[in-house]
């Protein structure tokens, strides 16, 4: 009846057991696994993983003094959630201590100057051109590269403000705009750098102040009789 150890100390598996009778009862219970089965046990692996980081960030959160808020769940976008992991993904958005823990551990993380060099090298485009057309029946902004050839060559040689009418496209250019392009990437540049870290952070945690209980190991430990994946 135990969760895992949390610094040598058995931490009671009862939240287990209500998160999974939660998750049966909420509005996405039809896409849980048959309950007995072998995809029914790695859930339960998995919501006690989730349970363990939990429980772990509320222990350093309390061990630093940290404010932990009574906010709702958090919602991460997909990026996001890819480079922390499920696991970690899910313990971020539903526990406050969590996002907590978060802020403080990546608070003085910042992309390195040589990481923006080099993001901007690999994704330098020139300014993008865009047209801004009057149809018969509207108007519209394109890319040119993206119009009929014969169209967007047509358009190129009329004046200003000239309907075209090439086949049975007819067309005027009222305007070339030139979108921004290559926007800082310093936020996003942060962010990455911010979830790297805690990952690792939380690893070395996890490694240092968790001890597993049978039944209930990692879902991607390959010593598990239920971690099937393959390669």
């Amino acid at each position: 009846m135990t969760l895992g150890l949390l610094d040598g100390r058995p931490l009671p598996r009862t939240t287990l057991d209500a998160r999974l009778v939660a998750l049966r009862g909420g509005p996405r219970s039809t896409a849980l696994p048959l309950p007995g089965s072998s995809e029914d046990r790695q859930l339960t692996r998995w919501v006690a993983q989730v349970l363990l980081t939990e429980a772990l960030c509320e222990t350093v959160a309390a061990e630093r003094g940290l404010p932990v808020s009574g906010d709702g769940p958090a919602r991460l976008d997909q990026q996001a959630a890819v480079e922390l992991g499920s696991i970690t993904a899910a313990a971020y958005e539903g526990s406050a201590a969590v996002r907590a823990v978060y802020a403080a551990v990546t608070a003085a993380i910042e992309p390195s100057a040589a990481d923006l060099a080099h993001y901007r090298t690999l994704t330098a485009r020139p300014p993008a051109t865009r047209w801004h057309l009057a149809l018969p029946d509207g108007a519209f902004e394109a890319d040119p590269d993206t119009l009929p050839e014969a169209l967007a060559e047509a358009l190129r040689a009329a004046s200003p403000g000239e309907w075209v009418t090439v086949g049975p496209w007819t067309a005027m250019l009222l305007a070339t705009l030139t979108a921004p392009q290559n926007p800082d990437p310093t936020p996003a540049l942060r962010q990455a750098a911010r979830r790297a870290e805690f990952v690792r952070w939380l690893d070395h945690e996890r490694a240092q102040r968790l001890t597993l209980v049978e039944g209930l190991e990692h879902p991607g430990d390959p010593a598990q009789p239920d971690n099937h994946h393959r390669h």
